[in-house]
């Protein structure tokens, strides 16, 4: 039967309200709307230190030590699964980020392509409260902590101090953002330079792993892709203010090589730590500082207190974003910024609870990567099967609701968890019979989504548009 579908559909895009420009002390207006090409500023090397900046912090150094010191792997065996992984994260994160310009909306906007208008309601609410309420109340900890070693002050002080500065800069949005990003690049550059080379000098690489086998390393393969990549979902939320005609490839270079140069060097530097000893029953951030002496050791807790800041304020401003992209009415011109202080509030109160028991941190910092994987999946699938048509114009069509998207991410999260997940909180089928499997969800999920995605789309497109044009209010096409 032929297909009846319209071959193309213009949209009139939701454009962002106010006037910003490259103002800092000035709130952002709107939410997850158009940017005009008109408030587009900025130039694609300013990516290098907004994505090293928030990788400068302790959560990235965890996930050094939980390969050496808690899976059980020698410092070479970790290093090869930091790169894999690491590499690969920082990857996609460079080709997400590329399409920024082009489209001039966050994120989570362009998901409502392969997800349709009501359907990408499953990532962007998922991405809203991982990095509004989860991660904020990750790196506030370790934050908090960091501050209450360096000053002795009550850790629910430092806590408050902490968070109420994440709010602020969010608060205010993406140029303040940015700015500080950049002021604070390289401080957290100087003093994580020099307790690393510290760290690396006292270590001792002779150390052998404790048995962790392949299993191990594609734990620490799929937790590294996972951090590296969890930054994937905020990806063109610091491009999309670039102005449309930027080099693709210069502005997803400067993006990826900040996530890769900072997760590397600070997860080597926390699989190195492991072999250094401590006193014990200290918390994880005095230990790792305790081998530096007072004065590196001081400065480099002042760091971690600064890099969880400078994280978390890309988390709460990109949770608020995810959040004004489901789809909600929100007509106030601070729609994004109030969504921001709302994040901050609730991540403080998890953040208060979970304050005296980091550990349970543990298992978060593993399994927040199960949604991502088949998102990606999704997302990049939908891209190569689109190749060659104008899709700019889904971003904003209400009428545009495929079960593609949502139902491949969906189905692909539950199976690649059941299967083959090998947390604490959960061990999956295939680890339960053969640990050497490791916990390969992640690569799973991905695999499922882009499978499933593929045959649904196939079916689905008989009767869509294959074409979406977007049109300002003015009438003109928003992008070339």
């Amino acid at each position: 039967m032929a297909s009846t579908a319209p071959q193309s559909e213009t949209v009139v895009a939701e454009v962002r309200p106010g006037e910003y420009g490259t103002r800092i002390i000035a709130v952002e207006p709107g939410g997850a709307e158009f940017v005009p090409v008109s408030e587009r500023h900025g130039k694609p090397e300013q990516l290098l230190w907004t994505w090293l900046s928030p990788n400068l912090e302790f959560a990235t150094i965890f996930l050094g030590v939980l390969a050496t010191g808690i899976i059980g792997l020698s410092f070479w065996q970790a290093a090869l699964a930091i790169l894999i992984g690491t590499g690969l994260g920082s990857f996609t994160h460079a080709v997400l980020s590329s399409r920024g310009p082009e489209f001039g909306v966050p994120q989570m906007v362009l998901s409502r392509i392969p997800f349709g208008w009501f359907g990408n309601a499953l990532p962007a609410g998922l991405n809203a409260v991982v990095a509004g309420i989860g991660w904020f109340a990750v790196n506030s900890v370790s934050g908090a902590l960091a501050l209450n070693s360096l000053t002795r002050l009550p850790s629910w002080l430092c806590l408050l101090v902490v968070v109420v500065v994440q709010i602020v800069i969010a608060f205010y949005g993406h140029n303040l953002v940015q700015t500080f990003e950049r002021f604070a690049a390289p401080v957290l550059c100087l003093i994580f330079a020099i307790a690393c080379v510290m760290t690396f000098i006292k270590a001792d690489y002779s150390v052998a792993g404790t048995g962790a086998g392949i299993g191990g390393f594609l734990v620490i393969v799929g937790a590294t892709f996972g951090y590296a990549a969890g930054w994937n979902p905020y990806a063109a939320d610091y491009t999309r203010y670039l102005p449309p005609d930027v080099s693709k490839f210069r502005t997803g270079l400067f993006a990826g090589l900040g996530v890769f140069l900072s997760c590397m060097v600070l997860e080597l530097a926390g699989a190195a730590s492991t072999s250094i000893l401590t006193g014990q029953g200290l918390n994880p951030t005095t230990a790792f500082t305790s081998h530096l002496g007072t004065v590196v050791g001081d400065l480099t807790l002042l760091a971690i207190a600064l890099g969880a800041i400078a994280a978390n304020a890309i988390n709460i401003y990109s949770g608020a974003l995810s959040f004004t992209a489901m789809g909600f009415r929100l007509p106030l011109k601070a729609a994004r910024a109030i969504t921001a202080v709302a994040f901050g509030v609730l991540g403080l109160i998890v953040a208060l609870l979970g304050l005296k028991d980091v550990s349970r941190y543990e298992n978060f910092l593993l399994v927040i990567s199960y949604w991502i994987g088949p998102w990606l999946g999704v997302v990049f699938t939908d891209w190569y099967l689109r190749r060659g048509h104008r899709v700019d114009g889904f971003l904003f069509d209400r009428r545009h609701r495929p079960l593609a998207g949502w139902v491949s991410m969906l189905v692909a999260v539950v199976l690649s968890v059941w299967l083959f997940a090998n947390q604490s909180l959960y061990v999956g089928v295939v680890p339960a019979k053969w640990a050497a499997f490791g916990d390969i969800a992640f690569f799973v999920g991905f695999l499922i989504a882009a499978g499933l995605y593929a045959v649904i789309y196939t079916v689905e497109r008989r009767s869509e548009p294959q074409d979406a044009i977007l049109l300002t209010p003015d009438g003109v096409p928003a992008a070339s």
